[in-house]
């Protein structure tokens, strides 16, 4: 019998999820907290700032920390979203480093091993997208991996079928410490609504449009007007980095940017429980993912 079920005492832990860029974070964050939090899309590096899930299990309130992608930075953009990921990690009670069983073993995936191996943090190894690879193969890239890192768990999951994730949850609500939960039980995020709605419109960016357009991209909610009738009226302006990005954009006729806002403001109504009203603009802004204050407009730290 656990502490939990014998008498009722409460635990409350953050949950840090990080990995290289596309080894299914997000898809993971998503499948364990039963709702979509964090966008997803096939594209690498799609999450630029940290994202918190709130999960409650049996008695204890998970924190699910979503991270970005771990890669080579080179933009200001890049250095905010990678610093974030290493402060969810920093900061966590537990940190699961998620790898793309499909993948293996890669040059990023064992530089952030070898970092992660420096901070000695409780740290478990989850090998996603295990119902692609065949069992026997999984077996020499978990032994690498354990030999660079202290490793207290390994978990293989898929989180596009959610074959593992119970377990995984049943495991994390064990072991995280006893204390009071920060966060109302009913919470499912921290993540301001007018946030949620700029990421979803940058969400169906990278669903919408190919190549660099989603990279060159923000989105960022300015206004967000609550109306006498419940509905919300919500504009967001895109910005882009070139003329010929905002041509894309926008389609011809306007009809991509019109299929945008459409699936954009279906999630939206979903999420939010109520009728959104979206209107989207684009403009163009050279150099947009160097300036401070469109990092922090996103929800990212300055990083020098």
């Amino acid at each position: 019998m656990t502490v939990q079920d014998h008498d009722n005492t409460t635990r409350c832990g953050f949950v840090a999820i990080v990995g290289a860029p596309n080894a299914g974070k997000s898809t993971l964050l998503n499948r364990m907290a039963g709702t979509k939090l964090s966008i997803v899309s096939p594209k690498a590096q799609t999450t630029r700032f940290r994202v918190l899930g709130i999960l409650m299990r049996n008695h204890t309130q998970i924190l699910l920390v979503d991270t970005p992608g771990i890669f080579q930075p080179r933009r200001k953009l890049d250095r905010a979203m990678v610093a974030a990921a290493w402060t969810g990690s920093d900061d966590a009670d537990i940190t699961l480093l998620i790898v793309d069983a499909r993948a293996g073993m890669t040059d990023a995936l064992r530089a952030i091993a070898t970092r992660l191996a420096e901070q000695k943090r409780r740290l478990w190894l989850v090998l996603n997208k295990t119902d692609l690879v065949r069992r026997d193969a999984l077996l020499p890239l978990t032994a690498e991996l354990s030999s660079i890192l202290p490793v207290e768990h390994v978990f293989m999951v898929s989180a596009r079928s959610g074959e593992g994730v119970d377990d995984l949850l049943d495991r994390l609500a064990a072991d995280l410490p006893a204390g009071p939960y920060l966060y109302p039980e009913d919470d499912l995020t921290d993540l301001p609504d007018r946030l949620l709605a700029a990421e979803l419109v940058r969400e169906q960016i990278f669903l919408q449009t190919h190549e660099e357009v989603p990279y060159a991209a923000t989105a960022e909610t300015e206004g967000f007007q609550e109306r006498p009738d419940g509905s919300v009226r919500i504009e967001v302006t895109i910005y882009v980095a070139r003329a010929s990005h905002k041509a894309i954009l926008i389609g011809e006729g306007g009809r991509r940017i019109r299929t945008i806002g459409e699936k954009a403001r279906h999630e939206l109504t979903r999420l939010l429980g109520r009728k959104c009203h979206l209107f989207l603009n684009v403009k163009e802004r050279a150099g947009w993912d160097e300036e401070r204050a469109r990092l922090r407009a996103i929800g990212l730290d300055d990083a020098s």
